[in-house]
């Protein structure tokens, strides 16, 4: 029975990465693979999956509102989906690929965050953690060496931003993977305040 995963992480954890490895070790054993991404995500171009250590590959493009399944059945025969940056996809488009599973008995691999800057879930990561019946953390830390769990978003004088839209796309730039700890710490240290958590 195929199934719905979702595999998620911090920003620089290699999840495009790995989304693009699952989909040559697909391909080597002569499947094949549907690679889609939404196109919020036009950092790196807006039909370029490309990962920070230099993998890339291009996808088809699904936009807001727009139907997978259709899309799905427009594109050929494929015997596996790969989703990259799946938090920008709308709780709608989760359903529709719960729904090509379930009907198709294809597997769905989506890769993505699972919550924001502000440790909200963006609502397509919410409805896959519903779901999806594999979920898995894909890990790297912090630079205290603890697992990093938040996406701090960082302005240009690398001091942690805690309101703004939830949709900012951006690289080292302007975010970092921290452990909660030491988001905490370094927001209440940016206030001028006494945070309780030691380090």
């Amino acid at each position: 029975m195929a199934k719905l995963y979702f595999k998620y992480g911090t920003m620089g954890s290699s999840k495009s990465a790995q989304a693009l490895i699952t989909k040559f070790n697909y391909e080597e054993q002569g499947m094949r693979v549907w690679l889609i991404k939404p196109s919020t995500d036009t950092r790196d171009g807006a039909d370029l999956v490309k990962s920070r250590i230099g993998l890339s590959q291009r996808a088809e493009v699904i936009a807001p509102g727009e139907d997978i399944r259709e899309a799905f059945h427009k594109s050929g025969k494929r015997d596996v989906i790969i989703a990259d940056e799946s938090q920008f996809f709308a709780p709608e488009q989760i359903d529709a690929l719960r729904e090509i599973v379930d009907k198709e008995n294809i597997p769905v691999l989506c890769f993505g965050l699972r919550t924001d800057f502000r440790t909200r879930f963006f609502p397509g990561s919410m409805r896959l953690m519903e779901l999806a019946d594999s979920i898995t953390e894909i890990k790297t830390v912090c630079a205290c060496g603890a697992k990093a769990t938040v996406n701090a978003r960082i302005d240009a004088r690398g001091r942690i931003v805690t309101d703004g839209e939830q949709v900012l796309l951006g690289g080292n730039d302007r975010y970092a993977a921290m452990c909660h700890r030491c988001w905490r710490r370094k927001i209440a240290e940016q206030r001028g305040e006494t945070d309780e958590i030691s380090h």
